[in-house]
């Protein structure tokens, strides 16, 4: 007897999804500078992480999810070290001197990271790949010849080797011993906040004095929108859509927040900053499209 097959979800619950990730993660750049404001970087990660990973992961074992193996717990501590502290710390420890916006476009080469950790893990991309991952490294080049960029030094190390980081944990976790994705997402988040923590005490980072409400409440959007909400959806879009679209955030993500920090923080991006970005987004979409025909 033949189990009936799921339905296809409707176009609004993939729209809704889209729009979560699309919107909420363009805009946690935009949260993270008003955070810091009153929270030093990585105590400000951990905040983050610790406040929705417990309460995720709480709700998913009221649910009666099975909790990760001790095996599962290493390679989710592992993901949480290179995606949580080092792919969103860095981007915490940049902001401090470099804009928002430009932020997200030196975060949008992700793409490109992961697909040279694939070609170093024995995959042969297409024709179509290979040209988009040389176009997407012009892109990085001619980002790091950005003023704002050259101004910062330590900003700019931290926003090239955040989106590094981030794709090698990607990368890495593939054929990897995982809970099931949401409560996988919640002990990444719980591991990587541990050590933000940590991390931060270790560098001398300390509240002193209650932070600007503002700040408070960006944290806690951070927690609840950027860190809850937005993987949930950006999971759940993974087992319902093509990858492709799934994961079109990438060349989505950075125009929001360049135009949310132009709009709320008046900030300004240069001529460099904004042909990087479009050199950047044409790499991401040519090897998005190739992959989708190549599967």
């Amino acid at each position: 007897m033949s189990s009936t097959p799921t339905p296809p979800p409707s176009a609004l619950a993939v729209g809704l999804a889209l729009a979560s990730v699309y919107l909420v993660w363009g805009s946690t750049y935009l949260a993270i500078r008003v955070g810091l404001e009153g929270y030093p970087p990585f105590l400000m990660g951990s905040l983050r992480f610790l406040a929705a990973s417990l309460a995720f992961y709480a709700f998913l074992r009221w649910r009666g999810h099975a909790p990760p193996t001790r095996a599962q717990w290493k390679n989710a501590a592992f993901m949480g070290l290179f995606m949580m502290l080092l792919g969103n710390g860095l981007v915490n420890f940049a902001e401090q001197t470099v804009s928002s916006g430009l932020a997200a476009v030196a975060v949008a080469s992700m793409p490109l990271w992961a697909g040279l950790f694939g070609v170093l893990r024995g995959q042969h991309p297409s024709r179509g790949e290979w040209l988009g991952l040389a176009i997407g490294f012009l892109g990085v080049v001619w980002l790091n010849f950005d003023g704002e960029m050259q101004a910062s030094l330590g900003g700019m190390l931290a926003l090239l080797a955040a989106p590094i980081a981030w794709a090698f944990g990607s990368v890495w976790s593939r054929g990897r011993d995982l809970p099931a994705p949401f409560m996988s997402t919640a002990a990444q988040m719980l591991c990587g906040g541990v050590a933000m923590g940590v991390l931060g005490l270790a560098l001398g980072e300390r509240i002193t004095e209650v932070p600007p409400l503002s700040a408070t409440l960006a944290v806690g959007y951070l927690a609840a929108f950027g860190s809850i909400v937005g993987f949930s959806a950006y999971v759940w879009l993974l087992h319902h859509v093509r990858p492709a679209l799934a994961t079109s955030y990438a060349y989505v993500n950075p125009p929001i927040a360049v135009l949310l920090g132009a709009l709320l923080l008046h900030e300004r991006v240069g001529a460099d900053a904004i042909g990087a970005m479009a050199v950047i987004l044409a790499g991401v979409v040519i090897i998005t499209r190739a992959k989708a025909r190549a599967s």
